[in-house]
């Protein structure tokens, strides 16, 4: 085995690069289960009926996707680490009509943080949604108590084999405790048009 070289003349290795190796996992837990793990920042009281991990299904279409409109089943995990903001998480696949999974569809995280004022939670709410298909959506949006939140977008930033996203508009509500969402999406040349819909229901947290 050849040992490496740390001597300063060496352009590859940092100056800190002989210092004792970190030989432990990310120390620092992260939950979507509200009754254990960190607690919950204060600034995050007006968005905790979101967090835990989430399940169901949905419906999307959209002009230029050929075919039908499509079933989809999505698992949604929105959790936090303390700080004054959420981590977001989604997986879904399409699913046929008696929800068996047919192949893997869209993947997101992102992160929604609220808006804080001279140390005062306003209702408004800062998200950045990404996913790998080389798009990253900036929201603004507004919280209408803890049960509702509109989001639009600010900036969208695409990669240049990206498909031609220009803007997205999110509606996202817990009722009767199920979280239900729908996504507008413009693309394509097209203005904002219904793209995605979906009731989840809590599975965990």
């Amino acid at each position: 085995m050849t040992t490496p070289d740390t001597s300063s003349d060496n352009p590859l290795l940092p100056p800190w690069a002989s210092l004792a190796p970190v030989e432990y996992a990310y120390p620092f837990e992260e939950t979507h289960d509200l009754r254990s793990g960190p607690d919950l920042h204060p600034h995050l009281l007006g968005l905790l009926p979101y967090v835990g991990v989430w399940r169901g299904r949905g419906q999307g279409g959209y002009p230029t996707l050929e075919g039908e409109d499509f079933h989809f089943a999505q698992e949604l995990r929105i959790s936090h680490d303390g700080r004054p903001f959420l981590f977001y998480e989604s997986r879904a696949w399409i699913i046929d009509e008696e929800a068996k999974p047919i192949r893997p569809a869209g993947r997101e995280i992102g992160w929604w943080r609220p808006v804080v004022v001279n140390d005062r939670v306003t209702d408004d709410v800062e998200a950045l949604m990404t996913s790998p298909t080389g798009i990253m959506e900036m929201y603004l949006g507004k919280t209408k108590g803890t049960t509702q939140m509109e989001l639009v977008t600010d900036l969208v930033v695409r990669t240049s084999t990206s498909k031609e996203v220009t803007a997205g508009h999110r509606l996202f509500g817990i009722v009767e405790g199920a979280l239900l969402y729908a996504y507008d999406m413009a693309a394509e040349g097209l203005p904002l048009t219904p793209h995605l819909s979906a009731r989840l229901l809590r599975v965990a947290g």
